[in-house]
């Protein structure tokens, strides 16, 4: 009976994250201090550009994201902000990947997965370009090499003449 119990309580939250809403392009990114998220998060983003890039260490296209995402935090400084959020099951995996594709941006990790199911992440990578206001600006399903960072690129510059 409990392994009944237990599929219909997997089905019945399946759907419920299936029907959540998808953000979308001009909407509010969620507020990343009320979710649980293990790590350290910025002091402060307001009025900052921020990429918020979902990965996994079983995901390869997260592995050719990782230097582009490094370089951009690099060459933009403190006028953006990359945060890489985990969505492995267990700490371990994450350190594992974190071993062999060092970040000099920030990661946390949604180890409740709240975060993962508010923004309806389907696809890893998945990233949200954020501008200074907190509105979604553009959302990469995928990381499709230079073809992506050309994307971060013109996207990053566009909000920074806008300021």
């Amino acid at each position: 009976m409990s392994l009944v119990k237990s599929l219909l309580v997997f089905c019945v939250a399946t759907a419920a994250l299936a029907g959540s809403a998808q953000l979308k392009t001009g909407d509010a990114f969620p507020d990343l201090t009320k979710f649980k998220l293990e790590g350290q998060l910025p002091d402060s983003l307001a009025g900052k550009i921020v990429i918020v890039d979902f990965w996994a260490s079983w995901c390869s296209p997260c592995k050719a994201s990782f230097p582009v995402l490094d370089e951009l935090q690099k060459t933009y400084g403190d006028k953006i902000v990359v945060i890489g959020v985990n969505v492995d099951e267990k700490r371990a995996e994450m350190d594992g990947f974190l071993k062999q594709h060092a970040a000099g941006f920030t990661i946390v990790r949604d180890a409740n997965k709240q975060l993962v199911a508010m923004a309806n992440i389907n696809t890893m990578p998945t990233s949200f370009v954020i501008d200074g206001a907190g509105k979604v600006r553009s959302i990469h399903n995928g990381f499709h090499g230079d073809a992506t960072k050309k994307q971060y690129i013109t996207e990053i510059d566009e909000l920074l003449k806008a300021k």
